[in-house]
């Protein structure tokens, strides 16, 4: 079941995000996210954090250190060279 609230626009347009909204929707204190309009609906979508993204999303390539190691060298020979 999706969670559901009522809630109320302050005097500033401020919105208060219920917790279990904010946590069914994996959104914590600090974060950011986007939000738009799309037929008459406000949509927020979180934006994941990149660093956060980086250590704990879905990794595309693999790669070892020994692979790593001599492209790094490569690198820096085409640099300092």
């Amino acid at each position: 079941m999706n969670p559901e609230a009522k809630v109320r626009i302050s005097k500033k347009f401020t919105l208060y995000i219920p917790k279990t909204i904010a946590e069914a929707a994996g959104i914590k204190e600090g974060d950011y996210v986007k939000i738009k309009v799309e037929d008459s609906k406000i949509i927020l979508e979180p934006i994941p954090d990149p660093f956060e993204l980086a250590l704990k999303g879905p990794k595309f390539a693999k790669t070892t250190f020994e692979e790593f190691e001599k492209e790094s060298e490569e690198m820096q020979n085409e640099l300092f060279s």
